[in-house]
């Protein structure tokens, strides 16, 4: 069976092999943290706080239940690379067929969706409880000791100059939460220092697993518990590589339950 791949690093590696080679040699010299995983070292880039006030949003450089975004950002990585790729779909390939609460704990929820455009995802069917928060993935990368190249390193600055420069070619955000626009979305960037992972056989970005390192960057919105009743979440951006772009436009419907 092949292993099934996200349209972003599939394409990212075929555009970018010779540049990230380039950049690399110039260089030279479940949810809510209670599922065990190894510690992290994780920031974010409070330098450049959110600007304006979405109510809805988590600033960046607050703690959120125990986390900061970074740390969010890592144990969504933990999470998402530790997830079997059958018999549900990996929520990087599918977002129809996974339902949203499969693999979730705790009162924070994880989503991710395939990067394609325009893609709806409806979630309505399934309730998520009241009082649960939602760490949304918008548009993101890493690199590990465990992916194939462009994306492989065994180093931790490497993993990290690797997510960043690759962070760097995200362009064109956007986000509405029931109609309502979210502002300032590039001030939610966030890189997650080095964490440990463990991934299965075969996982989301290769045929073989086990425990690895890794480092990530990219755009995460920590959205809080959202009122009882049905929702519409429309977000996206685009990895602007230049040999070619990759547009990612989802519309999230999610329902949530009574207090």
């Amino acid at each position: 069976m092949k292993t099934p791949v996200s349209l972003h690093k599939r394409v990212l590696q075929a555009l970018t092999v010779v540049p990230l080679i380039v950049i690399a040699l110039s260089g030279c010299g479940g949810g809510g943290g209670s599922d065990g995983a190894a510690p992290v070292v994780a920031v974010a880039r409070d330098a450049v706080p959110a600007r304006s006030v979405n109510p809805e949003v988590v600033p960046l450089n607050a703690h959120f239940r125990g986390k900061t975004y970074g740390q969010w950002e890592a144990s969504f990585w933990q999470w998402a690379l530790a997830l079997p790729v059958a018999p549900l779909p990996h929520p990087f390939g599918d977002c129809q067929n996974r339902p949203i609460s499969a693999g979730q704990t705790g009162n924070v929820w994880y989503w991710s969706a395939p990067d394609r455009a325009p893609l709806t995802c409806d979630q309505s069917t399934t309730v998520i409880p009241a009082g649960t928060a939602i760490f949304l993935s918008m548009l993101d990368v890493e690199a590990s000791s465990l992916d194939a190249p462009p994306f492989y390193a065994t180093d931790a600055s490497d993993q990290q100059r690797i997510a960043t420069t690759f962070a760097g070619y995200i362009s064109d955000l956007f986000c509405s939460i029931d109609g309502v626009t979210v502002n300032d979305l590039t001030a939610y960037r966030a890189t997650t220092g080095s964490f440990q992972f463990s991934a299965p056989t075969p996982w989301v970005f290769n045929q073989s697993g086990g425990s690895g390192t890794a480092a990530a960057d990219g755009y995460f919105l920590m959205l809080k518990p959202l009122p009882p009743g049905p929702h519409r979440i429309h977000y996206g951006g685009t990895f602007h590589i230049p040999d070619g772009d990759v547009p990612k436009d989802v519309t999230l419907l999610i329902t949530v339950g009574e207090y």
